[in-house]
C-alpha cells in the first residue's frame, strides 16, 4: 500500500453498508487491514461483511468509536454533527471521506480506469469490467451496482488493472489521478453544489487534467463541452460517437429490436473492425458500449474478448432491468433520475413490443426537481402515462418550494400524460385498477421507487 495507506492498520467506515463503502471495506479487508463500521438497519452489503468476519454495529453512536482505530471514513449522506464523526474529532483520529480513500486505493495501481459522465457511470463501468476480466486482466473493480457476474459489486484481483466510478458530485472525482479516465457526459446536474453550468464543465477539466500525462482521455466527440473539457490537459485524447464519423471510434448502423437487444458496428479510424450485440436496449447503451470498447481496444484487450463480454453483459441492478411480470405486464426498473436519462431510457423502451407505456417516477432530491423543473416536463413526452411519486429527499430538507404534484402540472402543460398520486401504496392500487394487460411498466429513480414494481409483482 502507498505512503498515505501505510499510515493506517485499524479503519473504521460510518456509512459502512454503502454500496461503494462496503466494497472499499472488504478490498482493504482483504489486503490485511482490520476493518470495522457502522450502519443503520441489516442490509444485504451488511450481512455480507458480517460473514467475512467484519465487525459492524447497527445505529450510529458516539462510543463506537475508540482510540484503536487511528482513521474514519464518512460518506457524503453523513452528516457533519453525526455523533462518530464527533467522537474521531475529540479522539484526535484522522478523517477522510469516502472519494479521499478511493483515490488513495486507486493510487495503488498503475492501470487504473475512472469512469466519469452525469449517466451512464455504472453501466460502462461494469461492462469495461466485465471485458477486462473475460480477456483474462484479473482487475480489482468497485462499482455502483450489482452485477451478477460477480455475485456483488466489487472483485478483488491480483493485477494492476483497477476500475471504478467517478462522481463529479462535491467535485468527489478530482480525488483520483487515473491511468485512463472516460467521460460519457457532460450535463446540468448537482447545482445544489455547482451553482452553475459552467463550473460543473470546469470541474471536468480538473478531472481531465489529473489523467496520467502517459494515460488516455476517452470522451465523445459530440460531446457540447468536448473543447471546454479538454482544454490543456496532459494526456492522450481518444474520442468515440455515435454520431460524429471523425471520431477515433466510431458506432454505425445502430439497430434497435424490438426484443429490448441492441446491435451496431465499431470502426476505428474509418475501418470496420467489430459487429458488437448487446442484450440490453438503447441508443444509450450502444454510446456506453463503444465508450467500454475503446478503452479496453487501447489496453489491448484482444477484439473478439471485447465483442464476448459485451454479449454476454446483462446490465447491472437498476439500470434497465427486468425485474418479472405483473400479469402479463413486464416490469423494469431503472435508476434515471436526471431528465437526459430518463429520455434515453423512455426511448429504449419505446422500442420494446407492447400495448402502452407506463412510468411511475420518484424525482430525486428537491433541488434538482426545481432547478430542472423544465427538463424534467419534457422527459416524459411520447410515453402513455407517467405517475408521480412524492420527492426522496435523500440529504435535502424540504423548503416547500417544489413538490410531484407542481411537476404533474408542469408535465401535463407539455404532453398531458401525468398524474400525481404520492403514495406508494396509492399507486400500485391504481396500477392494478388501471394498467392495460401487455403493457410495459418501469419504476423510476433512484430512490426506493423499486419497491412498487416488486410488489406488483408478488402480491398480484
Amino acid at each position: 500500500m502507498n505512503t498515505f495507506l501505510s499510515m493506517y492498520k485499524n479503519i473504521y467506515f460510518v456509512g459502512i453498508g454503502g454500496v461503494s463503502m462496503s466494497g472499499l471495506a472488504e478490498i482493504l479487508f482483504d489486503n490485511g487491514y482490520k476493518v470495522a463500521g457502522t450502519d443503520v438497519g441489516l442490509s444485504d452489503s451488511v450481512k455480507h461483511l458480517l460473514s467475512l468476519g467484519i465487525k459492524v454495529n447497527i445505529g450510529h453512536k458516539y462510543e463506537n468509536i475508540t482510540k484503536d482505530f487511528d482513521l474514519v471514513v464518512y460518506t457524503a449522506a453523513v452528516k457533519e454533527d453525526n455523533e462518530e464523526l464527533k467522537a474521531a474529532r475529540d479522539l484526535g483520529i484522522k478523517i477522510i471521506k469516502r472519494s479521499e480513500l478511493l483515490g488513495h486505493l486507486m493510487d495503488e495501481f498503475k492501470l487504473s480506469v475512472a469512469v466519469a459522465g452525469t449517466h451512464g457511470k455504472t453501466t460502462t463501468s461494469s461492462m469495461v469490467s466485465e471485458i477486462l476480466i473475460n480477456a483474462g486482466f484479473d482487475p480489482t473493480v468497485t462499482i455502483g451496482g450489482n452485477l451478477k457476474s460477480l455475485g456483488g459489486n466489487i472483485q478483488i484481483g491480483k493485477s494492476e488493472y483497477f476500475v471504478a466510478e467517478a462522481c463529479e458530485y462535491c467535485d468527489s472525482f478530482l480525488n483520483f489521478n487515473p491511468f485512463v479516465g472516460i467521460i460519457l457526459n457532460v450535463d446540468c446536474d448537482h447545482l445544489d453544489y455547482f451553482k452553475t453550468f459552467d463550473n460543473i464543465k470546469l470541474s471536468f477539466n480538473n478531472f481531465a487534467k489529473r489523467i496520467n500525462k502517459n494515460g488516455y482521455l476517452f470522451i465523445d466527440k459530440a460531446n457540447k463541452s468536448f473543447d471546454v473539457v479538454t482544454k490543456d490537459i496532459n494526456c492522450s485524447v481518444i474520442t468515440f460517437s455515435i454520431t460524429d464519423e471523425t471520431a477515433d471510434y466510431f458506432g454505425k448502423n445502430i439497430v434497435l429490436h424490438d426484443n429490448g437487444k441492441t446491435s451496431f458496428d465499431v470502426y476505428y479510424k474509418n475501418s470496420f473492425i467489430s459487429h458488437i450485440d448487446l442484450e440490453i436496449p438503447g441508443r444509450h447503451n450502444a454510446l456506453n458500449a463503444l465508450a467500454a470498447f475503446a478503452a479496453c481496444h487501447t489496453l489491448e484487450a484482444p477484439r473478439e474478448k471485447i465483442v464476448e463480454a459485451l454479449k454476454n453483459y446483462e446490465g447491472a441492478d437498476r439500470r434497465f432491468q427486468y425485474k418479472g411480470v405483473y400479469k402479463t405486464s413486464k416490469v423494469i426498473d431503472d435508476y434515471a433520475h436526471h431528465p437526459t436519462e430518463i429520455k434515453a431510457t423512455l426511448k429504449a423502451a419505446m422500442e420494446l413490443d407492447k400495448n402502452k407505456l407506463w412510468c411511475i417516477f420518484q424525482p430525486h432530491t428537491y433541488s434538482r426537481t426545481k432547478t430542472l423543473l423544465n427538463e424534467f416536463s419534457e422527459a416524459f413526452y411520447g410515453i402513455d402515462k407517467v405517475i408521480l411519486a412524492d420527492i426522496y429527499a435523500a440529504r435535502e430538507k424540504d423548503l416547500g418550494e417544489i413538490n410531484s404534484k407542481m411537476l404533474a402540472d408542469e408535465i401535463n402543460k407539455k404532453s398531458n400524460n401525468a398524474i400525481y398520486i404520492g403514495d406508494f401504496k396509492k399507486i400500485e392500487e391504481y396500477v392494478r385498477e388501471n394498467c392495460e394487460d401487455n403493457s410495459v411498466i418501469i419504476t423510476m429513480g433512484a430512490g426506493n421507487v423499486y419497491t412498487i414494481g416488486e410488489n406488483l409483482i408478488k402480491l398480484q
